[in-house]
């Protein structure tokens, strides 16, 4: 599948139940480490909260995700986030959700729907986006090869990322994933070209 989805962009979302405060965070994130510092700035941000528990989902092939429950107990908190992100089939996304304490228990199975709610409404304010997969590929060849070689470039779902025109010419490109193999054909059948993934 060279197709995936993730976030249009940040959403957020207020939920209440039994006077608990739950505040919930959807947003784009492309690797473990932003998503971390992501976490650290709601954790300061919301410093006088009960808990500020979290999941993220990362990679096209959704195999790469973490959950944390703060201080909440096993299994209600965390789970449910991430329970919320797969249910919608993301990837590149976290969820925070803050929760301001109001007093009144609300049971394992209660804090479990609370979570689960207040991840889904800040994914459906996020919205969705369908990516692609890209590959990129160098290509090196002869000044004599220049206009095969961009004739086979030039098109609307390849990204030209440089070019460099001289005795040697280098260009590299960036393009969805199911195009690799006609395009190392293509380029590969021009005399002098020389392919290298990038």
């Amino acid at each position: 599948m060279d197709k995936y989805y993730t976030v249009s962009g940040p959403g957020s979302s207020k939920y209440t139940e039994k006077m608990s405060r739950f505040l919930s965070f959807a947003l784009p994130v492309g690797s473990a480490d932003e998503a971390r510092e992501l976490i650290k700035t709601y954790q300061n941000e919301y410093h006088d909260a009960r808990h500020v528990c979290w999941a993220y989902m990362l990679g096209p092939e959704r195999r790469e995700w973490q959950l944390n429950d703060n201080g909440e107990p096993s299994g209600t908190a965390g789970k449910p986030i991430l329970g919320q992100i797969n249910s919608a089939g993301l990837t590149d996304v976290l969820v925070v959700v803050v929760r301001y304490f109001g007093g009144i228990k609300l049971g394992t199975s209660g804090l479990i729907a609370a979570y689960r709610e207040a991840s889904r409404l800040a994914l459906q304010e996020a919205g969705v986006k369908e990516c692609r997969q890209t590959a990129s590929l160098r290509v090196e060849f002869g000044y004599e090869s220049a206009d095969k070689v961009m004739r086979i470039v030039k098109h609307p779902d390849v990204e030209i990322i440089s070019k460099e025109f001289d005795n040697m010419c280098r260009v590299s490109i960036r393009f969805p994933l199911d195009m690799l193999e006609e395009l190392k054909m293509r380029l590969g059948n021009v005399e002098t070209a020389v392919l290298d993934p990038l």
